[in-house]
């Protein structure tokens, strides 16, 4: 490996000992960049990766609320605005028991190069609390929200810092943010938040966007191979908003998807998946994938035991992990490859860990790499901001256009990158250098800062 950038990984690795996700993240861009590096021996002397790798900040805080019986609860609070380079800070919230500074650092991360893929002018950012909203009713949820964003609020703005939804943050979470930072700033400022409901200035296809985007990311992959995805057969982990929204847009481009998961266990449908019964126990009952078998006995439920999901042992010619990080381990891939899989879209943030991503590429499986194949959300969130500083908005159409020709433009850009440096059909490798060679062109423009 080339020194510099075996020095920087030691350097990174000593230094985060304890972040394993983050360093995980790390080790895959900084390997995947090596053609670059070399032909750039004046970043060594300009520090430029050690300064990509560090966040320019990292904000830690309590929050306290309220529960239904009277008592106070504390959680964490986080949020790294991890670069700013092209942009304001840009990235979700995520609201689950995991969550930790590692995992922070590496959502931030991965922000900055899927940011910087979209062509849009937006940094990269990343926070959340280890809240777990599961089981907690409506009042609970806007209490906690509210208190978190009494602290929030002093570090966020429409050109500073910019959040959205992630795990466990959806509209309704969103709508608890806003109104508490209206109220604090006692002004409307819509640009502040992204991924909020279309009656108080939210964008129209903002919740379908991730989704619909690793779809439109799929089809310009496969038909760079000479394949589609109509007639093909898709299992997808998850059932929340990533996963929902690519089974919708996969079933219109012509594909059956039969199956789905949530952390308990998966489905498995034949005839293909009733979209509209998963929608109404997760977005409206908020319930079990399980309890689709009450409307389709038919259907097949796999109960999950140890790290590996069931839905992965279904034979499929696509998997799309939509679920968690690190979900879809070597096990997996190889069972996966065994049964046949053409293709792997990444719909959740690194959810292949890094020897199951290896064993895919080694073994000839396309591989559309999260922070290309999943960055129609935010795509979408920058297309929402503007429509709040315009005070103007478009349809459903409009947007569902602008986010189909972001993600060719994404596409085009990973391939051309890996073509260069010839990795052709590469696209994990061909995603980080076409992110990397902006941030890193940017960063010798704007100087040492």
């Amino acid at each position: 490996m080339n020194n510099y950038l075996a020095n920087v990984i030691s350097r990174t690795e000593q230094m985060n000992a304890k972040e394993p996700e983050y360093l995980q993240a790390v080790r895959e861009v900084l390997t995947s960049i090596e053609p670059v590096i070399n032909i750039h021996p004046e970043y060594d002397r300009m520090a430029l990766l050690e300064r990509l790798v560090e966040p320019e900040r990292c904000i830690l805080f309590r929050v306290p609320w309220v529960d239904d019986n009277g008592k106070v609860v504390v959680n964490r609070g986080f949020r790294v605005q991890f670069n700013s380079l092209i942009g304001p800070y840009k990235g979700g919230l995520r609201f689950h028991p995991s969550v930790n500074l590692s995992i922070m650092k590496f959502l931030g991360f991965e922000q900055i190069f899927k940011n910087a893929l979209t062509g849009l002018p937006i940094g990269g950012a990343k926070g959340g609390s280890d809240f777990d909203p599961k089981g907690k009713s409506d009042g609970e949820i806007m209490r906690f929200c509210q208190s978190f964003m009494n602290e929030l609020y002093r570090h966020i703005g429409a050109d500073v810092d910019v959040p959205a939804g992630d795990i466990g943050v959806g509209g309704r979470e969103i709508g608890y943010l806003f109104g508490q930072y209206k109220k604090i700033r006692n002004a409307y400022e819509g640009g502040v938040l992204t991924g909020k409901d279309v009656c108080y200035g939210g964008s129209l296809a903002r919740k379908e966007a991730t989704g619909y985007g690793l779809m439109f990311f799929m089809r310009e992959m496969l038909a760079a191979h000479d394949n589609s995805v109509a007639g093909k057969t898709v299992t997808i982990s998850g059932s929340g908003n990533v996963a929902i929204y690519a089974c919708e847009k996969a079933q219109a481009m012509g594909a059956n998807v039969v199956a789905m998961s949530d952390s308990n266990g998966c489905i498995y449908d034949s005839e293909g998946i009733d979209l509209d019964c998963v929608k109404q126990i997760k977005e409206v009952q908020r319930g079990r994938i399980k309890d689709y078998l009450n409307k389709h006995p038919q259907a097949q439920y796999f109960e999950r035991n140890g790290e590996t999901s069931p839905v992965w042992s279904i034979k499929t010619d696509i998997a799309l992990p939509c679920a968690t990080q690190n979900e879809l381990n070597l096990e997996a891939a190889k069972i996966l490859v065994s049964n046949g899989v053409v293709a792997v879209g990444e719909g959740a943030n690194m959810p292949c860990t890094q020897d199951a991503t290896d064993y895919f590429l080694a073994n000839n499986v396309l591989v559309a790499p999260a922070k290309a194949a999943n960055a129609g959300g935010v795509a979408t969130s920058a297309i929402e901001m503007s429509q709040n500083s315009m005070r103007f908005y478009y349809t459903f159409e409009e947007v569902e256009k602008k986010l189909d020709n972001i993600m060719v433009h994404i596409f085009n850009e990973c391939e051309a990158a890996s073509d260069k440096y010839g990795q052709h059909g590469n696209y994990v490798a061909g995603a980080n250098i076409a992110a990397f060679e902006k941030l890193a062109s940017a960063m010798v423009c704007q100087g040492i800062v």
